[in-house]
């Protein structure tokens, strides 16, 4: 039951101490979409990752801005990518998203932005007989459970996006084939009918010549 008390406590410190937004966003084109979020304290970890689903050659142009516009993270006709980096100052940080090198293609872009205090300075359930050397060894398995999680999870993400990507690729070819099959039943036909026309145009010429 102390074990089971302490746990809980762990998970429900862990839920308070990170912040995160997932989100699926469709980016038209010609497009400039931004996203914020806020670090009430220095030295706060962010976490960023996005990769686009659809849309073009599923590529899409990033920035990543710090308080007072400084530029953290940039990049151009990047599919996807995964940050982890410190927030030295306090304050509010833009991601922006720009797909104004696309004249036609819309895009969807799947994206998460979490926010985690690297110092672990919750109050744990206290009870009688519990050491603090047990308390440790809980809290060092929770995180590590959570990191685990974390990995896995953006695993599915990075498979989930290749399955995507590679099913668009397939959708594409099965395009191209029936348009080269269309095509090329056409020239047949158009093959054919010129052939009979210079087949009865031989044989109305030969009439003309025997009368």
């Amino acid at each position: 039951m102390r074990l089971s008390t302490i746990g809980a406590g762990l998970i429900a410190c862990l839920a308070t101490n990170v912040a995160a937004t997932a989100l699926t966003y469709k980016l038209d084109a010609n497009e400039k979409a931004c996203f914020y979020t806020e670090t009430k304290k220095d030295n706060e970890k962010i976490a960023f990752y996005f990769a686009v689903q659809s849309g073009g050659s599923f590529d899409v142009d990033y920035i990543v801005e710090g308080p007072n516009a400084k530029m953290i993270l940039q990049g151009e006709k990047e599919r996807q990518g995964d940050f982890v980096f410190t927030a030295q100052h306090a304050g509010e940080y833009s991601f922006c998203f720009n797909n104004e090198m696309s004249t036609f293609a819309e895009k969807y872009v799947d994206f998460e932005i979490s926010v985690e205090n690297e110092a672990r300075t919750a109050q744990l359930p206290s009870k009688q007989g519990t050491s603090p050397e047990q308390t440790s060894v809980l809290e060092d398995s929770i995180f590590k459970i959570s990191s685990q999680l974390s990995t896995i999870s953006r695993n599915q993400k990075y498979f989930r996006t290749r399955e995507n990507r590679n099913f668009s690729t397939v959708n594409s070819t099965e395009k191209r084939i029936v348009n080269f099959s269309v095509i090329q039943i056409g020239l047949i036909i158009c093959m054919g009918a010129l052939q009979v026309f210079v087949v009865r145009f031989f044989f109305q010429g030969a009439r003309k010549g025997y009368v």
